[in-house]
């Protein structure tokens, strides 16, 4: 159980890219892919410090973490005007997503007690990684129905400065709600951890 005293939630690592554009195809669209990187370990202090050795690092902090995933907002949207006013035509967010998940080696050789124990830990980890997904699918969708809503403005500089402003504002927020998730992920884990592992271990028992 070594494993379990030093994991947290892990931490996501945001980049932004906004542009103005013709619109794509998709609204709200999540484009994602998954890169694995393998831990070779024969108890659980191994995989301790193969998490710590070998997990993805978050540029910022410095730290390694057990996943992580990196994301990309793609804002295309449309604005044009009719000589009078300038309006918003259509807008469209893609997030891309690359999520980066660990992958044990000796699993299928492990005893059983670690290899559960493995198995709960891995599938809270892609959980954690697919919500921060999740968060950033609902903020893509506000910001796509907030940009649609803009009034019109007398000329598409003003449009585009209102634009830019509100985009702003909301990936502001989105970032916060990210931090957010993280805090009371890290809060929880190991009450989670506990009750998941228990129920893991119920459910293999009952197993002929």
């Amino acid at each position: 159980m070594h494993i379990l005293a030093r994991l947290a939630a892990s931490t996501i690592s945001i980049a932004i890219a906004s542009m103005i554009t013709v619109p794509a195809a998709n609204a709200t669209t999540v484009l994602r892919k998954y890169q694995y990187f393998t831990l070779s370990a024969h108890n659980a202090a191994e995989l301790d410090k193969e998490l710590s050795r070998r997990g993805p690092m978050l540029a910022k902090t410095g730290a390694r973490h057990p996943g992580m995933t990196r994301m990309r907002f793609d804002s295309k949207v449309k604005f044009g005007s009719n000589g009078k006013s300038c309006q918003v035509v259509n807008a469209d967010i893609v997030v891309r997503a690359t999520v980066y998940l660990p992958r044990w080696k000796q699993r299928r050789t492990a005893k059983r007690d670690l290899a559960m124990v493995w198995d709960t830990l891995s599938a809270d980890i892609k959980r954690h990684e697919e919500s921060h997904i999740v968060i950033a699918r609902t903020a893509a969708g506000d910001m796509e129905r907030q940009i649609k809503a803009l009034p019109w403005r007398s000329d598409c500089v003003k449009m585009k400065a209102d634009i830019d402003a509100l985009t702003a504002k909301l990936l502001k927020k989105h970032d916060a709600d990210q931090v957010r998730f993280d805090r009371i992920e890290t809060v929880n884990f190991d009450a989670r951890f506990e009750r998941l592992l228990t129920y893991r271990m119920v459910r293999e028992l009952a197993k002929p």
